[in-house]
């Protein structure tokens, strides 16, 4: 496959939308890979920008006909990415960017395990739910049960940590961006096939800050302000 796949995950609330909308600002041949979701529109969304929304009934046809490179039921709703998108942009050589949850992480990577994958992490749990909790006054929806709830399945979701090749904690959004910019052309560089100048060289060094290995003191702090640990490693 010509192109790189990048899979991005973080519990809602964390702030992915933000950084994968900034990203697509700062790095060129870059494509976004819009999902397919039952769930209903919020505010301004648009078909076809944020997701494709469509039916069920229109999605478990789609699972029947093998369209999806990855598909998950969260919170009552499918959400799924289209094998299309993943060829389509192989065909062009551009390098693909899926913003998936930790179901469709795992499906991708057995499919695409030269995939680069990403997750993001909030700074603790008291800032996601007070992200979590700007968001519902802003958006008039969101009640306390489903803010619980989304803390919870947060809870759930960072164990997978592990299962990520590289690790973001996401505490300031500007060094966030530059972070995510670092891996996205590190990852580009170390699979060059040429020598670096010095410059791309330090591109791939800040890079590896980010691998999991490097983060993991720093990721084991954040899940103890959720009273976890990590699940092993896959």
């Amino acid at each position: 496959m010509s192109g790189i796949l990048y899979i991005i995950s973080a519990p809602s609330g964390s702030g992915k939308s933000t950084l994968v909308t900034e990203i697509r600002k700062v790095v060129p041949e870059l494509e976004f890979s819009v999902s397919y979701t039952t769930r209903p529109r919020r505010g301004s969304e648009q078909n076809g920008r944020e997701y494709y929304f469509i039916s069920r009934e229109e999605f478990e046809r789609m699972i029947a006909s093998d369209d999806f490179l990855e598909h998950a039921d969260v919170f009552g709703n499918y959400y799924g990415t289209a094998q299309r998108f993943l060829h389509e942009a192989a065909k062009r050589g551009k390098d693909l960017l899926l913003d998936i949850d930790v179901q469709g992480e795992k499906q991708v990577k057995v499919k695409v395990p030269e995939a680069a994958s990403i997750f993001v992490l909030p700074p603790s749990r008291q800032v996601l739910e007070l992200r979590l909790r700007r968001r519902s006054e802003a958006e008039g929806a969101d009640s306390e049960g489903v803010i619980q709830r989304r803390l919870h399945e947060a809870s759930k979701e960072i164990e997978n940590y592990p299962n990520y090749d590289y690790i973001l904690v996401n505490d300031q959004l500007e060094l966030s961006i530059d972070q995510l910019k670092a891996i996205v052309l590190g990852e580009r560089l170390k699979r060059a096939g040429r020598a670096l100048t010095p410059d791309e060289q330090a591109i791939v060094e800040r890079s590896r800050a980010n691998l999991r290995e490097n983060m993991r003191e720093k990721a084991e702090s954040v899940l103890k302000t959720f009273q976890l640990s990590a699940a092993p490693q896959r």
